[in-house]
C-alpha cells in the first residue's frame, strides 16, 4: 500500500485511471457531440476472486429520470467528459442484485486491512481500463480510522483491492458522513434526487446527517411523500428546525401532509415569527391563490426608487420568479401590508432613471389575485398575460403575498412529477 497527501492524492492518475468522485456531474456525449446526461452514478459488479468489474453508469438525462448506460457503450472516460457510442437506452435504471453503485452504496464504508493494520473508509475509487477496454476497480483511496496509529492520525493510504476486507457483511451501509461529503457541491435539485436514488434505509440516516438549511433546500424539491417519509422518523424538534429553514409556502404544504395534532407540536416548536407565516397559509384552501402563496414578496413603498428597487432584486436569496417584481403599497410593509398599490416589474426598472420613484412608474395593467381566487382562475390568468408572479390580496385590498409561476406548475402537475422514474425497467445488454 502507498501511504500519501491528498495533494499527492489530486495529481495521482494516469492516462487511463479515473478517480469516481471527479466524475460527479460529468457531462456524457453521444457520438455526434450532443450532450445527453451528466453522469450520478458508477454502477459495478462483484467477482468471486479480483476486484469489482464496472457495469455501467447511471445517468442523468433532461426530466431527471436516471438511465442506465452500459460500459460497453462507453468509448472515452475522462473527469471532463464521457463520450458513448450508439444510443442511449432511455428506460429508468434498475439495480440488480450483484451490483453496487460506488457513489451510493460504496464510498465512505468501513474497511480492514488484511494486514491486521486497522480499519478504514473509503474516500474515493479509482476504476481503470486494462488492455481489453475492460474497466474494473483498480485502487482506492482510504482514510485511516482515527484508533488505527500505525501510520498516524487518520492517515490517507492507497491500496488494492485485494489488501483490505469489508468491516461487516456485505452490503453494510457506509459513513453517512462520507456519503454527505461527495454531495457537498450538488445544487438542492440534485441533492434531492441522489438522496431518492438511494436505498430506503439509507435516505433517513443521509438526512440526518445534513444541516438543517441543506436537507430544507433539499426536501423542498422532493414529492411530498418522499418528504413525510423522511422525516416521519425525526423527532418534533429536528422536524421544526428543517421548517424554520424551508419557504413557508413548502413548510404549509407539508406539514398539511401531518396529523393535526403533530402539525400544531411542531407549530409550537418552529420560530414563532416563521410558524405564524405557515398558520397564516394552512387557514387558506391549498388549491386557491392564498394556499399557493408565498408569503415574503419584496415589497417596499412608492417613495422607493428605480436604484434601491434593483439592489432589492440582486440579493441572492431571492429566487428568480420572485424578483421578477416588487410590490408597493402603503405602510405597513409586512404582509398583510397597508393598501395595494401596484407592482413595477424589473425590465421597467431598467428602462428609467435610478432616482425615479417606483410610485410614478407602476404597472397599471397587472391586476392583482384576490386570496380565495381558485386554481383555474390563476392559471388563465398566468397564460393570458404571460407572467412569472402575481400579488395576492385580500378583500380590503392589502397585500398577503405573491403567487409565482413555480406554485402553480407544483399544483397542476401530477403528484409523481418530481419523479425521474416513469419508464419500465432497462432490458438485458442495455
Amino acid at each position: 500500500m502507498t501511504i500519501l497527501s491528498p495533494r499527492e492524492y489530486a495529481g495521482h492518475v494516469s492516462s487511463t485511471r479515473v478517480y469516481v468522485a471527479r466524475l460527479a456531474g460529468c457531462a456524457v456525449f453521444d457520438p455526434l457531440g450532443d450532450r445527453v446526461g451528466r453522469v450520478r452514478d458508477v454502477v459495478v459488479s462483484y467477482r468471486t476472486k479480483g476486484a469489482p468489474v464496472v457495469v455501467g453508469l447511471t445517468v442523468e438525462i433532461p426530466g431527471r429520470r436516471r438511465v442506465f448506460l452500459s460500459i460497453n457503450r462507453v468509448v472515452s472516460i475522462r473527469p471532463s467528459q464521457i463520450l458513448t457510442t450508439g444510443i442511449i437506452n432511455m428506460r429508468r435504471f434498475e439495480q440488480r442484485g450483484g451490483e453496487v453503485r460506488v457513489f451510493a452504496e460504496l464510498i465512505g464504508r468501513s474497511m480492514e486491512f488484511r494486514d491486521g493494520s486497522g480499519a478504514s473508509i473509503i474516500e474515493d475509487v479509482a476504476i481503470e481500463s486494462d488492455a481489453n477496454g475492460q474497466w474494473g476497480v483498480s485502487q482506492l483511496y482510504l482514510r485511516r480510522a482515527k484508533s488505527a496509529t500505525l501510520f498516524g492520525k487518520g492517515q490517507t493510504v492507497f491500496a488494492q483491492w485485494e489488501d483490505v476486507t469489508t468491516s461487516g457483511a456485505t452490503g453494510e451501509s457506509q459513513s453517512a458522513e462520507h456519503l454527505i461529503a461527495a454531495y457537498s457541491e450538488l445544487h438542492p435539485v440534485d441533492l434531492a434526487a441522489s438522496i431518492l436514488d438511494l436505498p430506503d434505509e439509507r435516505r433517513v440516516e443521509v438526512a440526518e446527517e445534513l444541516s438543517d438549511e441543506r436537507l430544507a433546500d433539499a426536501l423542498e424539491e422532493m414529492p411530498e411523500t418522499e418528504q413525510i417519509e423522511i422525516l416521519a422518523g425525526m423527532n418534533d424538534e429536528r422536524v421544526a428546525d428543517v421548517l424554520d429553514n424551508m419557504e413557508p409556502d413548502d413548510a404549509a404544504d407539508l406539514l398539511a401532509q401531518f396529523t393535526s395534532d403533530r402539525s400544531e407540536q411542531i407549530l409550537n416548536l418552529m420560530d414563532p415569527d416563521e410558524a405564524d407565516d405557515v398558520r397564516f397559509l394552512l387557514s387558506y384552501a391549498p388549491d386557491t391563490a392564498g394556499g399557493l402563496m408565498s408569503t415574503e414578496p419584496i415589497i417596499v413603498s412608492a417613495e422607493t426608487t428605480v436604484a434601491e428597487g434593483l439592489a432589492m432584486i440582486r440579493r441572492n436569496e431571492i429566487t428568480p420568479a420572485m424578483a421578477a417584481s416588487i410590490c408597493v403599497t402603503l405602510p405597513p410593509f409586512e404582509s398583510p401590508t397597508g393598501r395595494f398599490l401596484g407592482i413595477v416589474h424589473f425590465q421597467r426598472m431598467l428602462r428609467h432613471p435610478p432616482q425615479t420613484q417606483l410610485g410614478t412608474i407602476l404597472d397599471s395593467g397587472a391586476e392583482p389575485l384576490l386570496d380565495v381566487a381558485p386554481l383555474g382562475e390563476i392559471a388563465r390568468t398566468f397564460a393570458s398575460y404571460n407572467l412569472v408572479s402575481l400579488p395576492v390580496v385580500d378583500e380590503q385590498k392589502r397585500l398577503v403575498g405573491v403567487v409565482t409561476v413555480d406554485d402553480v406548475l407544483d399544483h397542476m402537475l401530477p403528484e409523481d412529477w418530481r419523479n425521474p422514474y416513469y419508464e419500465n425497467e432497462r432490458t438485458n445488454g442495455a
